[in-house]
């Protein structure tokens, strides 16, 4: 499943995520912090999109009260409600 997504309140301005069989295949971010993003999008790549939630959820950038990783939790949490649907 391909699934766009556009956080809200950080850097990255858009979210190209796929997930097959409930895990990370391939992550896109567009805009936010380049190097950092890139490897966050490495590190994903394969795990499981519940370990991915638990991770990143709740991570916060500075004074923010989300960051991009905590986006990408809330984007796969989408995509895991939707594939429950």
């Amino acid at each position: 499943m391909k699934f766009q997504y556009r956080p809200k309140g950080v850097c990255s301005q858009l979210m190209d995520i796929e997930v097959e069989d409930g895990h990370i295949v391939n992550v896109e971010v567009m805009g936010g912090c380049s190097g950092n993003l890139q490897g966050i999008s490495r590190l994903v790549k394969g795990m499981s999109v519940d370990d991915a939630i638990e991770r990143m959820d709740g991570i916060r950038c500075g004074m923010k009260r989300s960051s991009c990783p905590d986006q990408l939790a809330q984007a796969l949490k989408q995509i895991r409600d939707e594939a429950q649907s």
